[in-house]
């Protein structure tokens, strides 16, 4: 068994084409690949010869995103959003993928009524039930209603839908500074993703500084100023009996310039931080991981 089964990257970290990517991930230990829908939709053969990429390379998709700003909309925009989730669904299941990753909305058009955006969510997961695609609602941090985990949980929780549960992303927690406390009020089963990055600064004041952060400079778990952090979340995770996939989404313009390989071995050091240094895992790492 590889014991970075449970570690995934994010296409989005690296340049390159599709093929490449999967290639370095693979060649890192990696087996699981957390995919973007440009990857589908940009490549040179369409989107059929890259969901062929993604099976020919043996990668199992952690999860397919992202859909935007799809929640708490009304009219001619509802509908807009209802006909681009269903191209989204249909390119997540096609990839195999079998979590769809919905972020909470920005946009001023939406409402502000948390029951409103989760009658929303719960016709998105509707759609998916058929796919056999569970939707993860995950809290931006500069979202308009819901910019914490806590919330999203609440929306979850009033929305009652069985493929409908939250993802976790690390970053937004720290630029939030969100209490891990909340972490405890979790259902396990019910947290379809965790995406751990980290960030080399303390405080993201304003929405603009989080945005220009998230987007080109998160780093590695164990690379920034938040590994005490990052460590006690996991740690929280793992004791409320949470067992599914980590996916490192770390957006770096630095590493878009970087050879594929160097950054997938910087990913694997943070996979490995994670299992030794913080979860204590017993069983030791593949041989070939010793060996570097």
């Amino acid at each position: 068994m590889n014991l970075l089964d449970g570690y995934g990257m994010d296409t989005i970290t690296m340049a390159g084409t599709l093929e490449a990517k999967l290639a370095a991930m693979k060649g890192a230990g990696f087996s699981q690949v957390m995919l973007m829908a440009r990857d589908l939709v940009t490549h040179p053969g369409g989107v059929d010869a890259a969901v062929q990429a993604v099976r020919a390379s043996g990668m199992r998709p952690t999860g397919f995103q992202v859909l935007r700003d799809f929640e708490g909309l009304s009219g001619h925009l509802h509908s807009y959003k209802l006909d681009i989730a269903k191209a989204m669904l249909e390119m997540c299941a096609a990839t195999g993928s079998k979590v769809l990753l919905a972020c909470s909305s920005t946009s001023r058009h939406a409402t502000q009524d948390l029951d409103q955006i989760a009658a929303d969510l719960k016709k998105l997961a509707m759609l998916a039930v058929p796919l056999g695609i569970k939707v993860a609602y995950e809290a931006l941090s500069w979202g308009r209603t819901v910019n914490e985990f806590p919330t999203s949980w609440d929306v979850v929780c009033r929305a009652d839908c069985p493929n409908l549960g939250i993802g976790i992303d690390s970053f937004h927690i720290f630029a939030a500074k969100t209490p891990l406390d909340a972490i405890e009020e979790l259902d396990p089963s019910k947290i379809f993703l965790v995406q751990l990055s980290d960030f080399m600064w303390q405080e993201t004041p304003t929405f603009e500084e989080r945005m220009t952060t998230a987007r080109t400079f998160r780093v590695f778990p164990g690379e920034g100023v938040h590994s005490e952090q990052l460590a006690d979340l996991v740690l929280r995770l793992d004791r409320i009996g949470y067992r599914g996939d980590y996916s490192f989404e770390v957006f770096n313009d630095d590493y878009q310039q970087l050879p594929l390989a160097t950054v997938a071995e910087r990913a694997r050091k943070s996979a490995t931080w994670l299992h030794q240094d913080v979860l204590h895992k017993s069983a030791p790492l593949p041989a070939w991981t010793r060996a570097h």
